[in-house]
């Protein structure tokens, strides 16, 4: 029988284990490798040489070809790096490793849900299949087709819509075409009037600039004390020049919108359409449709509600729905599904001559979507319906444990994220970053912070449903710690991170004389 011994770093405590850990592995990869690649150059080093070209004396060019100009002539060798391949490879190898993701640790990011992305979805969407068609390859690509119109669907069945657009690439991409169909169901009937959208005024700041972007001003509605929208608020702001008004449920806080009847109908009734924010749809699977509350467009986050990577900013996906009625508006192309008389089936890219036109160059993000419905066949109707309550069921654990040493603004029942703000003692100095700062010496990502915009010191957590009970019972220990710190030692907390590659720079400094090339630190 084979016996294991398992060596455990020392230390009476989870924190401390892990701040050890992470100061061993910063230094092992930081402390010679964690430069600069121009301080790892030397001069007349070289990874690779090219071959002999024998154009050294090829004749030149004909007098009569146009010159550079000797202002785009650089004056000074181009300043780069001489390294052999070795140190090279080490160099950006050891970097990556400073890389943080969902797959390295645990990313509370609310308003992001930053939940795992199974890795069955990365080898769907590498499928030769898909990752070697040529878009342009339009009616062509049959089962490429197929993919699109069966997630389409789903996402309509999802979401109590008729027809869905995958077309668009990003969240805000999404909320901008949705407010584009709402303008062209306006202008269709003649009611050129209506270029107002009301926004609640805990909404996500992407909504209000995609209706200035969509050419509609922004009408802010205030929020009631318990953090949902003020129904007489509202009320004396709905006249013919709306258009529509933009919500998500649950709202930014994390709570659910209880009035949603009540307002779809005042909104109706004023000749508006009501817009859903797909941004924190997570919590909502299986549970409750947007279009069964009385939403007309709505779009999802393909990279939040359905695993798909966030990567830089990217690559994202924001598919838009719209009710019975309104389908013409979506834009070009759209998949449509034939079924022959003979029993096959077919699928064709149409256009409407009353769409929006094309907002991507062909079908929007297709090894996102990929990824989406993989994500979608995998988990089932039933798994689907387990992501929502899980979600919910993880972030009130977490506000549970901490409102003791957190500031709980509203303390209700959340859903998926809940906001926090600031810590309870507000005496020790120790404000909202310097605890997301702190947070990173332990390897958590920081929560997001100083949004909403209704609380000063706003610290919003969403843990996601694919977050085990020991790293939430991890995190709410580290939170408790920070919390005892800024009360003992604030000084620790106020001066975080400690054990990153970069450790506590001047913030202000950096935004105003910013250190952007090699030149410009050696002159510092």
């Amino acid at each position: 029988m084979l016996k294991f011994t398992v060596n455990v770093w020392p230390g009476p405590t989870a924190r401390s284990r892990t701040e050890n850990l992470l100061k061993h592995y910063t230094l092992m990869n930081n402390k010679y490798y964690g430069t600069l690649v121009f301080e790892v150059s030397h001069p007349s080093r070289r990874a690779y040489r090219l071959p002999d070209n024998g154009l050294e004396n090829a004749t030149p060019a004909p007098a009569h070809a146009p010159a550079i100009g000797k202002d785009l002539l650089r004056q000074t060798p181009l300043d780069l790096p001489e390294a052999d391949e070795l140190s090279i490879v080490r160099h950006y190898h050891n970097m990556s490793t400073n890389n943080f993701g969902v797959d390295t640790g645990f990313y509370p990011l609310g308003s992001c849900t930053m939940k795992y992305n199974p890795k069955i979805n990365e080898e769907m969407a590498a499928h030769p299949a898909f990752s070697q068609m040529h878009p342009a390859a339009g009616n062509a690509a049959q089962g490429n087709l197929e993919l699109y119109w069966t997630l389409q669907n789903a996402l309509s069945e999802i979401g109590g819509m008729a027809e869905f657009t995958l077309n668009p690439f990003a969240g805000a991409h999404g909320e901008l075409t949705g407010l584009m169909v709402i303008r062209a169901y306006h202008d269709s009937r003649g009611d050129t009037r209506r270029r107002k959208v009301i926004v609640p005024d805990s909404a996500h700041g992407t909504n209000p600039a995609s209706a200035a972007v969509a050419g509609l001003e922004v009408v802010e509605v205030k929020s009631r004390p318990d953090g949902t929208v003020d129904v007489d608020d509202l009320r004396p702001l709905l006249d013919d020049t709306v258009a529509a008004m933009m919500m998500t449920n649950p709202n930014t806080l994390g709570l659910f919108e209880r009035n949603i009847p009540e307002i779809a109908e005042m909104v109706h009734n004023a000749g508006a359409l009501m817009y859903y924010d797909g941004a924190n749809l997570n919590p909502m699977l299986g549970m409750a449709r947007p279009g069964d509350m009385g939403f007309d467009v709505m779009h999802i986050n393909l990279h939040k509600t359905f695993s798909t990577p966030h990567g830089g900013g990217g690559p994202g996906s924001g598919p838009v729905g719209v009710r019975h009625g309104l389908e013409q508006f979506l834009p070009n192309p759209r998949v449509v599904r034939h079924a022959e008389a003979d029993g096959t089936v077919r699928f064709e890219l149409t256009s409407s001559p009353e769409a929006l036109g094309s907002v991507s160059a062909t079908l929007g993000n297709f090894a996102v979507q990929a990824r989406a419905l993989s994500y979608i066949l995998s988990l089932g109707a039933e798994g689907l319906m387990e992501a929502g309550p899980l979600a919910t069921l993880n972030a009130n654990y977490i506000k549970e444990q901490l409102k003791g040493d957190y500031l709980l603004p509203i303390p209700t029942v959340c859903k998926h994220e809940f906001v926090f703000d600031g810590l309870a003692d507000k005496s020790t100095g120790v404000t909202t970053l310097h605890v997301a700062k702190r947070l990173l010496d332990h390897g958590f990502h920081a929560p997001t912070i100083y949004f909403p915009l209704l609380f000063h010191e706003s610290l919003m957590i969403e843990p996601t449903e694919t977050e085990s009970l020991e790293t939430l019972k991890t995190f709410v220990d580290v939170m408790r710690d920070i919390a005892r710190e800024a009360r003992e030692t604030p000084e620790t907390v106020i001066n975080a991170p400690h054990n990153t590659p970069i450790t506590h720079p001047d913030d202000t400094g950096a935004a105003l004389h910013p250190v952007l090339t090699f030149d410009d630190l050696q002159a510092q």
